[in-house]
């Protein structure tokens, strides 16, 4: 029986030991800037004097790193992994992801910041790669335990402004596909945060930094727990 980790929301208020964290993820096409704004993010949150975890995906475990080194990897011998395997390595990366970080954290009530997450899945491999949606949620459900964010970041960027930013570190998905499959991710991730406006947060990753860092902190302060992020001043 696989266990049930679906995630409970935080109690607004009462003892930390009462009540579950936040789980905030960042999402986008590639080079929208989701690993500096989940670093930028975390600092913000532990400047506030709030309990905060970062981390990522493909990674945040040993298995998650090395998984990551695998479907990153842009030399030859990696371009023949087909959106199928790369669907179920993500998912096997992310299965310990959330048993091993990300619920343990959540139990503790910190807010865990995470750079991508299932959505990715569905855009890269469902929408991008054309496996189907509906086969990769129940994948995603089954890695996860049913773990659905709080609050999603979408950084969204024309496609070519983001692949111009990645230039200078160069992964599988840039080197090899094409544009058309990289306008398909966009595309997927703006349905998904269409269909899920509750959920889901759109910013214009095309302005500086610290606009950015304040749509979201903007974003973050429907929560009542995290209120004080509102107060603090942005990083130097």
């Amino acid at each position: 029986m696989v266990r049930d980790r679906r995630y409970t929301p935080a109690v607004a208020q009462g003892d930390r030991a009462a009540r579950r964290g936040r789980f905030i993820t960042i999402e986008g096409p590639d080079g929208s800037g989701k690993t500096t704004l989940a670093r930028l993010l975390h600092a913000r949150l532990r400047g506030a004097d709030i309990e905060a975890v970062l981390t990522r995906e493909p990674g945040g475990t040993p298995l998650g790193e090395r998984i990551r080194g695998i479907v990153l990897d842009a030399t030859a011998e990696r371009h023949q992994l087909d959106a199928v395997t790369d669907a179920l390595l993500f998912s096997a990366a992310r299965a310990r992801h959330v048993e091993e970080v990300i619920e343990p954290a959540l139990a503790r009530a910190d807010v865990v910041v995470c750079a991508r997450f299932a959505d990715s899945t569905l855009a890269y491999q469902g929408y991008g790669g054309g496996v189907p949606l509906d086969t990769l949620r129940d994948i995603q459900r089954l890695a996860t335990g049913g773990l659905v964010p709080d609050l999603t970041i979408l950084l969204d960027l024309p496609v070519a402004d983001g692949l111009s930013r990645k230039a200078a570190e160069i992964t599988r998905f840039e080197d090899s596909f094409d544009e058309a499959f990289h306008e398909r991710i966009r595309a997927g991730f703006l349905e998904m945060a269409a269909a899920e406006p509750n959920r889901w947060v759109v910013v214009d990753a095309r302005t500086g930094e610290a606009e950015v860092l304040e749509a979201v902190v903007r974003a973050c302060a429907r929560f009542p727990e995290l209120a004080a992020l509102a107060a603090e001043p942005g990083p130097v």
